[in-house]
């Protein structure tokens, strides 16, 4: 390689970052302005020190600053392509892949020259080049030629220059190689606990270029019991949230992880990437019911057990290997709280509803029998919202209703409904089990909640006095039963889930599209993940029941299409003592 060839990669290198740099033009009043003329004025600078006072002055003096420009060619480059698209409006694909394709070439040409102008191969460029580095390796030798101030000033320099390079390098790495995560949360024990290290590989996961669509081609297939970084589906993927993502990864860095400007409107940390499971695939429709996740295809339509899926889903924390409890902050059931659950559970599937009926149906007799003998003044008419039927407030508010019931004209009537308005139309649920659970779910709140009613009716029209009531073994029994079936309506959304994707209008089913994917965490009990929204309504335990009691739900199912991927986690390099490849089946 002489010095002609170096010109011509350098005339090369010129011309396509001059190319690049036209490619950033914009005609909009914001901050993509500013790509074009800071590409320019670097581009010029490079042409300016390098083909006029390199090449054509023979002014070695400039050999250094060349390297210099070079070096930094790559990054002034990639920071022009995102403030161009860091404005209000976005660039055509076209644009963004001959930009891309620029830039690689730029990039690459700055390489090649970088390459040999190493001071280890700079003397098969030219003699005069090398003889004159090797004097000024000598002079800044030379303690005589030495100024405190100006070698003080020169390893500043170094290192800042050193420190910005590293930056930049790393930030390509992560972009398009590897990338290094702290586990936030303990949605995925016990696998991955809170400040677990692990390492992300997503070069197969077609990485893009920043902002923009123009990236490696997807190789990556994900399987059911991969551990995927993702980008969390509940904030916005407008460009103004992207350009903000990027900006703190960016500050993140460059303060040594010490600043976080990954926040929401209101200030709050973004739990964004998440880390977690690929539980559901392409063309599968889930549903899962008492823990247990089913799963069902065009080719096979019978919804059955998701086998591998129990290997890696934790329920019973306590149940956990004790070396990994030391590490674990929360355990959201203790032993008994998950007994009681499973009772629950094991009650509900084993209900009688014929017998069930009968005894509803007997409730409302006898409270109509004692709203009868009720003398108290009869006016007005009863009618509930979703809130005041919500399965907290029909347990913990039973005497306020019980003398609503007894003072409303239609409160017999109504409560007659209440309970009996179910009996004689029973639903085929057609293999649904999370829709027919959550049926008997709120048959069993509904008995209870006549229990109490009637017992209050029974105690007030007694005569008893109202602080005695505390003192009622049957109402106590009532309410040691209602703290267990509420506590389990506050797990339900954690424990199950609805078809999903929900089926048609005409009841046949849907399936998750090509290229997307359902994600879970491991910690069932602990995780917000794609079975969950980040608000809570009031819904219906169960739609088929006119009267049906209500609960507080963040239920809504969404998939991940496969653009919003990362990667898988490769390898868990903190601590050392769990260090190794994270585990797809078993524990």
């Amino acid at each position: 390689m002489n010095i002609k060839r170096i010109f011509r990669l350098t005339f090369a290198c010129c011309v396509s970052s001059a190319l690049f740099s036209l490619s950033l033009i914009s005609f909009h009043a914001d901050i993509s302005l500013a790509a074009l003329p800071l590409s320019l004025v670097f581009v010029a600078a490079l042409a300016f020190f390098s083909i006029k006072k390199l090449f054509a002055e023979r002014n070695l003096a400039f050999i250094a600053v060349f390297r210099e420009l070079l070096q930094y060619l790559p990054y002034i480059l990639l920071v022009s392509f995102v403030l161009r698209r860091a404005g209000e409006e976005g660039t055509p694909y076209a644009i963004d892949f001959l930009s891309v394709l620029l830039w690689i070439v730029s990039s690459a040409l700055s390489l090649v020259i970088l390459y040999f102008l190493n001071p280890k191969r700079i003397g098969k460029v030219s003699k005069d080049w090398h003889t004159y580095i090797e004097e000024k390796k000598a002079e800044r030798k030379n303690p005589a030629q030495k100024s405190f101030v100006n070698s003080t000033v020169r390893e500043a320099l170094s290192w800042i220059d050193a420190l910005v390079q590293a930056v930049f390098m790393v930030l390509l790495l992560n972009v398009f190689i590897v990338q290094l995560y702290e586990i936030p949360s303990e949605s995925m024990v016990p696998e991955f606990l809170i400040k677990d290290r692990v390492v992300v590989f997503k070069t197969l996961s077609a990485p893009k270029f920043p902002l923009s669509d123009v990236g490696l081609p997807y190789i990556k297939k994900y399987n059911r019991g991969d551990i995927v970084v993702f980008r969390n589906p509940h904030y916005a993927n407008d460009r103004k949230s992207e350009v903000r993502t990027f900006i703190s990864q960016l500050v993140y860095m460059c303060t040594l992880t010490k600043v976080n400007l990954n926040v929401d409107e209101n200030g709050n940390q973004k739990a964004d990437p998440l880390v977690k499971r690929v539980c559901g695939v392409e063309g599968e429709q889930l549903m899962m019911q008492d823990g247990i996740l089913y799963s069902r295809t065009k080719d096979s339509p019978e919804f059955k057990p998701v086998e591998l899926d129990s290997t890696w889903a934790t329920w019973n924390l306590n149940a956990v290997k004790p070396s990994l409890k030391k590490g674990i902050r929360d355990f959201p059931l203790s032993e008994n709280d998950y007994a009681s659950m499973l009772s629950v559970e094991d009650e509900r599937r084993n209900l009688n509803l014929g017998e069930l009926a009968v005894e509803c149906k007997k409730i409302a007799s006898d409270f109509d029998s004692l709203y009868r003998k009720s003398s108290n003044v009869k006016s007005g008419k009863l009618n509930l919202n979703d809130e005041q039927m919500s399965v907290y407030s029909l347990f913990i508010n039973s005497g306020y209703f019980t003398a609503s019931l007894l003072s409303t004209e239609n409160g017999s009537e109504w409560f007659s409904a209440f309970m009996t308005d179910w009996c004689d139309k029973i639903p085929d649920f057609k293999g649904d089990f999370y829709s027919e659970a959550n049926y008997r779910l709120n048959l069993m709140i509904k008995r209870l909640s006549g229990k109490m009613i009637l017992r209050n009716a029974q105690l007030f029209l007694s005569g008893s006095d109202v602080s005695s009531w505390q003192h009622d073994s049957e109402q106590n029994e009532n309410l040691v039963e209602a703290q267990k079936l509420y506590t389990y309506v506050m797990l339900l959304d954690l424990r199950n889930m609805p078809i999903f994707p929900a089926n048609a209008d005409d009841g046949s089913p849907r399936y998750i599209p090509e290229n997307c994917y359902f994600m879970m965490g491991d910690n069932r009990f602990n995780s917000l993940d794609m079975r969950h929204s980040y608000e809570r309504w009031n819904a219906k335990l169960s739609p088929a029941d006119n009267y049906s009691a209500t609960y507080v739900s963040d239920m809504s199912p969404q998939y991940v299409n496969r653009s919003r991927m990362l990667g898988t986690t490769s390898y868990r390099f903190w601590p050392v003592s769990r260090a190794g490849v994270p585990k797809l089946t078993g524990r």
